[in-house]
């Protein structure tokens, strides 16, 4: 037996395909483009990489990318001062903060200033609480490309027993949310969780999001179980760079799995599609039309 292989750079190439032709769409109708702005401050050499695909992805989908780049000495209150101005805007429909921000800056602070509404990375407080009581919100990037993955590969997900190995505010506690919006019995284990492997053995869909490299050996998956490992580890690699893996042994894990996903290739495109879909439904939740179907949850 070998795993099925989740194809998340086919699966986001898809998705992309989809949203620049209601982008498209909505720019004929609307005579606007969706607008997206990512602000970055500082010179974090992963951030800019993140920022540079993130503004590539736009473009191509035809949304409009506005950059805005920051040095690392910026206050907290000129921080706080460009996103009131990025509320206002009314070419703006989605804003994106990326993280890690400099020490002098609280990223609460600055999630919390950011319009509920133009808040495409779906941390805000306001969006936490419309995904935990199931109302109209915008949803983490990862969380939501994960579902659309399994959604992809399993169809229904009714019925199905779901661990989610990670409590984070970013994927392991809305993922939480969204398996069981999609009818999934879900459990929310991590470090601290007792018979830990024991657990994971029991799903029939292993969500990995604990952040520590290969942690989840064959032996903590149960047979044909669908694996989605959201882990991105930089750990040193045999020509003395570094190379990534996820929080699952990809190649013990491949031998008893049912379908998994790797890493790099599997989440990480999935989040920035995600990143471009959210953006469209925040534009046309601005000009009150509905958004396309199957962007959202």
């Amino acid at each position: 037996m070998s795993a099925a292989i989740i194809d998340g750079k086919a699966i986001a190439a898809q998705l992309r395909t989809r949203i620049a032709a209601q982008v498209a769409r909505f720019r004929q109708s609307k005579g606007v483009a969706p607008g997206l702005a990512v602000v970055l401050v500082g010179e974090d050499p992963a951030s800019q990489v993140y920022v540079r695909n993130k503004g590539k992805a736009s473009v191509a989908a035809g949304i409009d990318s506005f950059e805005h780049r920051l040095d690392a000495a910026t206050s907290q209150d000129e921080l706080l001062a460009l996103i009131g101005r990025l509320n206002a805007d009314p070419s703006i429909h989605g804003i994106l903060v990326q993280l890690p921000l400099p020490p002098q800056i609280d990223a609460g602070r600055v999630i919390d200033a950011i319009d509920p509404d133009k808040d495409v990375d779906g941390f805000h407080i306001s969006n936490v609480g419309r995904l935990n009581t199931g109302q109209p919100g915008m949803v983490p990037c990862t969380p939501l490309g994960c579902l659309m993955m399994l959604r992809d590969h399993l169809g229904d997900l009714s019925g199905a027993e779901a661990v989610v190995l990670g409590r984070s505010n970013i994927v392991g506690k809305p993922m939480a949310q969204l398996l069981l919006r999609d009818n999934a019995t879900v459990t929310i284990a991590h470090s601290r969780t007792r018979d830990l492997a024991d657990i994971c053995r029991r799903a029939e869909i292993l969500v990995a999001a604990a952040g520590r490299p290969g942690m989840i050996g064959a032996d903590w998956i149960r047979p044909g179980a669908t694996v989605i490992d959201v882990g991105i580890n930089r750990v040193p690699a045999a020509s003395g760079k570094t190379r990534l893996v996820g929080d699952v042994e990809f190649d013990a894990a491949v031998a008893v799995a049912g379908a998994i996903t790797p890493v790099p290739g599997g989440v990480g495109p999935m989040t920035i599609a995600c990143l471009l879909a959210n953006t469209l439904t925040a534009a046309c939740r601005a000009h009150g039309v509905p958004a396309p179907e199957g962007l959202t949850t």
